[in-house]
């Protein structure tokens, strides 16, 4: 069996996710390839474009985008349309797949109507909601993904045959004798696969994200801060995402109010905060604590080191298709703290290897982080019971097994 694995990056969340299904296809012998457009990892086995392909496809996207841009209700979302050609199909002869494993396609990868010719079974990974909505990665608060879309809140004109309508409408036609089945990370995203217009009946399995727990493990404390120059005796309270403090989605206004509460409550002469996945703004939010920024950590070790360094990691977001790196930290023993929705709900298990806050309750966000941090025993057999979940239910192989066993039951 010959597994291609197609996504646009291959150093981004849901990069590394593909990066890491595909690393655990190959550790169980299987013939797996991933197609990216331009190559940003290491790993021998991921194959790129030419860098005359990848310049012409980048100058897609950014054309693309800039029109986007200009419909889009000044929310910063991202929104895709994917109508440019793909250029990938000598590539994708060459590798001669018997199936095919479709992940994050967004900015005009993969055109809508080129799915058709792909001529062997799909599965899609939904990273995001962008394959049963209008064009929007995340629907935030609309459901209009269940009907056809349009009027889209993302949109500026509030017209009901807008640009989202349109790009349902081809994916509709596109992919309507489509032979594909989806895979969700987690049961919210399969929930609201099952009841969008486009997806209501496509069989969707639910199989989590994984990681290496080999590389993602507990390490000393102590030693980590020594690493990262943080102190050796306050608690951390860790933050991150890509974009962590200009994303919305990602939560850091909550965070804010709730950090602004804990500080309001003597918190801030026992603990600080770190924050990864952006450099220290110029205008910084004003949190109450003092706060370390360490910018972009792109490699496992880094991360795993950070991980370790904190008392617990917060992932305040508002939707995530699984939220990696909740699972990440619960992997290097680091409780987390995160709202009872979306994707998060399915990592973190209350009170047992976290702390899971009325969504989207900033208050309960603070007293979540509080009950963590509070009670020193019982943050050693939160650690504990952290890393137990990641090695039984996030491990590499448990989720090649799965993705294998829905490859054999489609080509069979």
């Amino acid at each position: 069996m010959r597994i291609l694995h197609l996504s646009m990056h291959d150093n981004t969340g849901a990069g590394r996710a593909v990066l890491r299904l595909h690393q655990g296809l190959i550790n169980i012998g299987k013939d797996s390839f991933f197609l990216v457009n331009r190559k940003a990892s290491n790993s021998t086995s991921v194959l790129g474009n030419s860098f005359i392909s990848a310049t012409l496809k980048d100058a897609q996207s950014i054309l693309i985008s800039k029109f986007t841009e200009k419909a889009l209700n000044g929310t910063g979302s991202a929104f895709s349309i994917n109508l440019t050609p793909s250029w990938l199909s000598n590539k994708i002869k060459k590798i001669n797949p018997d199936i095919i494993n479709l992940h994050w396609i967004g900015w005009e990868y993969l055109s809508i109507e080129s799915l058709k010719h792909l001529g062997v079974p799909i599965v899609w990974t939904l990273h995001d909601m962008w394959s049963f909505t209008g064009g929007c990665h995340y629907s935030q608060e609309c459901d209009r993904y269940m009907q056809a879309c349009g009027r889209c809140p993302q949109l500026a004109n509030g017209k009901e045959r807008d640009l989202s309508r349109s790009v349902w409408q081809r994916k509709a036609k596109a992919w309507k004798n489509l032979e594909l089945d989806l895979v969700a990370p987690s049961s919210w995203i399969a929930d609201c696969a099952q009841k969008s217009s486009l997806f209501r009946d496509r069989r969707v399995e639910v199989i989590p994200c994984a990681l290496d727990t080999a590389k993602y493990r507990p390490i000393a404390k102590q030693e980590a801060r020594t690493v990262l120059g943080l102190p050796h005796k306050k608690q951390i309270i860790l933050f991150g995402a890509l974009r962590a403090t200009d994303d919305r989605r990602k939560g850091f206004h909550l965070l804010q109010s709730a950090m602004q509460d804990l500080a309001s409550s003597g918190w801030a002469a026992k603990a600080e905060i770190a924050v990864f996945g952006s450099p220290k703004p110029k205008n910084p939010v004003d949190f109450g604590f003092k706060v370390y920024y360490l910018d972009h950590l792109n490699d496992d070790l880094s991360l795993s080191i950070v991980y370790s360094a904190a008392d617990v990691m917060v992932v305040p977001s508002l939707q995530e298709s699984f939220g990696q790196t909740a699972s990440e930290a619960l992997a290097c023993g680091t409780p987390v703290v995160a709202f009872n929705a979306t994707g998060l709900k399915d990592i973190v298990d209350h009170q047992v290897n976290g702390y899971l806050a009325r969504p989207y309750d900033s208050t309960d966000l603070a007293s979540g982080i509080v009950w963590v941090l509070e009670d020193a025993e019982r943050q050693i057999q939160l650690s504990k019971a952290a890393r137990t979940k990641a090695e039984k239910r996030f491990s590499l192989e448990s989720q090649a097994q799965a993705y294998l066993k829905l490859y054999a039951e489609l080509l069979d």
